[in-house]
C-alpha cells in the first residue's frame, strides 16, 4: 500500500469554543480514545465516521464489530475486560450454536445477538447501514453522531500464503493472525460512495482526528472510499494519535499490516499514510526518539502517554489532543463541573 504525500508543514490553527470534530474510527482503540474525547469536548459537535470493511455476516445476522464497539463504548455499555462486545454478557444461545454443530470460533454473546437480530430485521426491510447506526446510537442514549464510512458494501480480504483468500475476520479471529500476509485488499471500495453526511460532516470540521486505530484495516478503507480522503485535505486542523508503542501494536495485527504496507511499525511509518492531510501526530513517550522523523514528514509532534490502561488515561490522552488542536471548549468543561455534560 503506497504512502501518502506529505502536506507542507504548517501550525495548528487556534478553533474557537465548541469546536466541530470528525473522528476517524476502527474498533477497540477508538472506542476506548473516545469515551475519553466525549468527556473533554462537547459530544454532539463530534461525528465519528466508522469503518466498516470489518463487517461480516454470521449465522445469518449482520455484524458491524467497529460500529458496534463504538456505540457501546461511548454509550458505557461495553466490555472494558475483553475489549469488545456488552459488560454482563452470557453465552447460551452460542453455547446451543456449539452443540448444533456450528462454527462458534466468531463469538456473540446473547444480548449482543439482539443488536445484531435487530440490524438484520432493519436492513432487510431495506434501511440503509447509516440509518439504523443512526437509531441504534439513539436508542443506547449516545450524544455524538455516528457514521459508517458508506452505506455500500466493503470487505477486507486478506490473501495468505497457507490459507488463500481470507474475509478479515477469518485471519484476524479464526487464525488469530498468524499466516503469513501475501495481500490485502478492500473488496467494493471502488464503487462505494460515502455515507449520506460523512462528506457534509467533514466540509463543516473545524478539526479531524484519527482515532489510535490499525492505519491499513480500520483507518484504510475510510480513506480509500471514493471522495474521503480529498474531503479531509480540506480540514484546517487534523491530528492523528499512533497506535504503535515502542514497534509494537497494542492489540491486533497492526505491526504486521504495517509491515505488509511497506512502512515502519512506528509513529514515522503511521505518519506517512497520513500526512497528506494531517497537521500533527501524538507520539507515544517511550517514542521521542521519533519525533524528528515525524517533523520530516511535515508534521507536527506531540509527547503524551497513549497507552489507555482506564477511563481516566483516555480522558487524558483524549485533552492532550484538545489542546493541540488549541480548543478551548469552555462552555461545555462549565456544563460538566456542574454536573451536566458527558457522563
Amino acid at each position: 500500500m503506497p504512502a501518502a504525500v506529505p502536506r507542507s508543514s504548517r501550525p495548528l490553527s487556534v478553533i474557537a469554543p465548541s469546536p466541530r470534530v470528525v473522528a476517524l474510527a476502527g474498533g477497540t482503540g477508538a472506542a476506548k480514545f473516545l469515551r475519553g474525547l466525549i468527556r473533554v469536548l462537547e459530544p454532539a459537535r463530534i461525528t465519528v465516521i466508522v469503518n466498516t470493511a470489518d463487517d461480516v455476516e454470521r449465522h445469518g445476522l449482520l455484524v458491524s464489530p467497529d460500529i458496534d464497539s463504538v456505540v457501546y463504548g461511548l454509550a458505557d455499555v461495553h466490555d472494558e475486560e475483553r475489549g469488545w462486545g456488552l459488560r454482563d454478557e452470557s453465552w447460551q444461545a452460542l453455547a446451543m450454536l456449539d452443540r448444533l454443530g456450528e462454527e462458534t470460533w466468531f463469538q456473540l454473546g446473547d444480548r449482543d445477538l439482539g443488536t445484531h437480530v435487530w440490524r438484520t430485521a432493519r436492513r432487510r426491510a431495506g434501511a440503509p447501514l447509516s440509518q439504523v447506526t443512526a437509531a441504534q446510537a439513539r436508542a443506547l442514549g449516545v450524544e455524538a453522531r455516528v457514521l459508517p464510512m458508506s452505506d455500500d458494501p466493503v470487505t477486507t480480504r486478506v490473501r495468505c500464503r497457507e490459507l488463500g483468500d481470507l474475509h478479515f475476520q477469518e485471519y484476524f479471529v479464526r487464525e488469530r493472525c498468524q499466516p503469513v500476509i501475501e495481500a490485502i485488499r478492500f473488496a467494493g471500495v471502488e464503487r462505494s460512495r460515502p455515507a449520506p453526511g460523512v462528506l457534509e460532516a467533514i466540509a463543516e470540521a473545524d478539526a479531524v482526528v484519527v482515532c489510535p486505530s490499525n492505519p491499513v484495516i480500520s483507518v484504510g478503507p475510510i480513506l480509500a472510499v471514493p471522495g474521503i480522503r480529498e474531503a479531509l485535505r480540506t480540514v484546517p486542523n487534523s491530528i492523528a494519535v499512533t497506535p504503535v508503542v515502542a514497534g509494537r501494536a497494542l492489540k491486533g495485527p497492526t505491526v504486521a499490516m504495517l509491515e505488509h504496507a511497506g512502512v515502519e511499525a512506528g509513529p514515522a511509518g503511521v505518519g506517512r499514510l497520513y500526512a497528506d492531510f494531517c497537521a500533527a501526530m501524538v507520539v507515544d513517550r517511550r517514542d521521542a526518539a521519533a519525533v524528528p522523523a515525524v517533523e520530516a514528514l511535515g508534521m507536527r509532534a506531540v509527547l503524551a502517554e497513549t497507552v489507555m490502561d482506564g477511563l481516566d488515561a483516555a480522558v487524558a490522552l483524549a485533552a492532550t489532543v484538545r489542546d493541540a488542536l488549541g480548543f478551548d471548549d469552555e462552555p461545555f468543561l462549565a456544563a460538566c463541573a456542574g454536573g451536566g455534560g458527558a457522563r
